[in-house]
């Protein structure tokens, strides 16, 4: 993963390539959650074999996410939450490096956080 600094245009401009990944992202998390369910407690039982489609299907699906996931974090921004939707581009701002933050249905990036606070310390750039 190649992490690099972004300016707030810069991280902008990637957001048409971006947030159709991420939305998959977040569709595969919310099927793969309910799919799961469907299989109970197979998935705990070491002793079972549950082949069949459901599992497989699983399976490319978890699949899918972990591509998803890598392609996403080539542009060179970090992935913060599968669960959100939450993308961080590197910044520097006033000398120090600092995260631009984004969340999946924000038309932009809009707001920064401290490398050590998260996105509860989100502040307006």
């Amino acid at each position: 993963m190649s992490v690099r600094y972004f300016t707030v245009d810069e991280a902008n401009e990637l957001l048409p390539e971006l947030e159709p990944l991420v939305g998959r992202v977040l569709a595969l998390r919310a099927r793969i959650t309910s799919q799961s369910r469907e299989l109970g407690g197979l998935l705990t039982d070491l002793s079972s074999n549950i082949g069949g489609p459901l599992p497989t299907r699983l399976a490319g699906e978890f699949a899918e996410v972990e591509g998803l996931v890598r392609r996403i974090q080539s542009y060179g921004c970090v992935l913060k939450s599968l669960e959100a939707g939450l993308l961080d581009f590197l910044c520097e701002r006033d000398g120090r490096d600092v995260y631009l933050c984004w969340r999946y249905g924000e038309p932009r990036v809009e707001y920064y956080h401290e490398l050590h606070t998260g996105f509860q310390g989100r502040r307006p750039v």
